[in-house]
C-alpha cells in the first residue's frame, strides 16, 4: 500500500465518523477526556539543557499537536516507537505486526516545562489511559496508551504519577497505560507532520477528534500555552 492510499483510506475513515454524526464536542466525550489532573507529586528537578521524552497516546497527529503548542517544547515529531522492526512505514505499522505505537519525540527545556507537566497535560487531554490498545475508534496495539521513558528519573515519575492517579480515583478504571524503556525511534513520513495545522491528509478526523485537544490544552493551561506551534516544517503555519 503506498502513501496515496493510505492517506485515502484515512479520508474515508473520517467520511465515515461524519456521516453517524459525530459532533467535536461528542467525539473528544466518547472517552474519559477532557480531566483536570493533578500535579505531579514526584517531578524532575528543573534545569536548564534539553531532555527527550516519548510519548504515545493514540492517533501521533493530535498528540504531536498538542505538544507543539507547550511552552518550552523544542520539537514534537510524529514517528513510531516501542517496535521490533527497523525503520517501519505507516504501511507496516498499521499492519499491526511491527509492535510499534504511533508516538511523539518531544524535546523541551526542562527549566521551562517540567516531564512531570508534560504528564499533567498528556494524562488531561491527550490520552484516555483506561483503553487498552485503543483510543475512541482507533483500535490496535499501534494505538495504545505508552510512555516511552529514556531514563531512570523519567521512569520513576511516570511510575509515581500513575500510581497518584489511580489513587485519585478521577478516571472509570485504572490505568493501562505502559511505562516502557525507550529503544529506538523512527520518524513517520512528512504526510504525518504537522497535520493539526495543515489539514491535509485527513481534516475530517483532525477537526472532529485532535483540534479539541488543543482547545483543552490552551484552556486549561494557560500558563503552559505557546500560541505559535513549534512545526516540524515552519512553512505549515498558517
Amino acid at each position: 500500500m503506498d502513501g496515496d492510499v493510505a492517506m485515502k483510506l484515512a479520508q474515508l475513515a473520517a467520511a465515515a465518523f461524519l456521516a453517524i454524526g459525530l459532533s467535536s464536542a461528542a467525539a473528544h466525550a466518547e472517552g474519559v477526556l477532557p480531566v483536570r489532573a493533578p500535579a505531579p507529586a514526584l517531578d524532575e528537578q528543573a534545569r536548564p539543557g534539553t531532555e527527550t521524552a516519548v510519548f504515545a497516546g493514540g492517533c501521533f497527529w493530535g498528540v504531536q499537536g498538542v505538544f507543539q503548542h507547550v511552552k518550552g517544547v523544542k520539537s514534537a515529531v510524529s514517528g513510531y516507537a516501542g517496535g521490533t522492526v527497523a525503520n517501519p512505514s505507516y504501511e507496516m505499522v498499521i499492519t499491526e505486526t511491527t509492535g510499534h505505537a504511533e508516538a511523539v519525540k518531544v524535546e523541551f527545556d526542562p527549566s521551562v516545562v517540567t516531564y512531570g507537566q508534560l504528564l499533567q497535560i498528556f494524562f488531561s487531554v491527550i490520552t484516555d489511559p483506561t483503553t487498552l490498545d485503543r483510543q475512541g475508534n482507533d483500535v490496535g496495539p499501534s494505538y495504545r496508551s505508552a510512555l516511552f521513558v529514556t531514563g531512570d528519573g523519567q521512569r520513576k515519575v511516570a511510575s509515581a504519577y500513575i500510581d497518584q492517579l489511580n489513587a485519585a480515583g478521577i478516571y472509570p478504571a485504572r490505568i493501562v497505560t505502559e511505562v516502557t524503556p525507550h529503544s529506538g525511534f523512527y520518524t513517520a513520513e512528512d504526510y504525518h507532520q504537522d497535520n493539526a495545522y495543515t489539514m491535509k491528509v485527513n481534516p475530517g478526523y483532525l477537526a472532529y477528534f485532535d483540534e479539541p485537544k488543543i482547545a483543552d490544552m490552551k484552556a486549561m493551561y494557560p500558563a503552559l500555552w505557546n500560541e505559535r506551534p513549534v512545526l516540524v516544517f515552519a512553512s505549515n503555519y498558517k
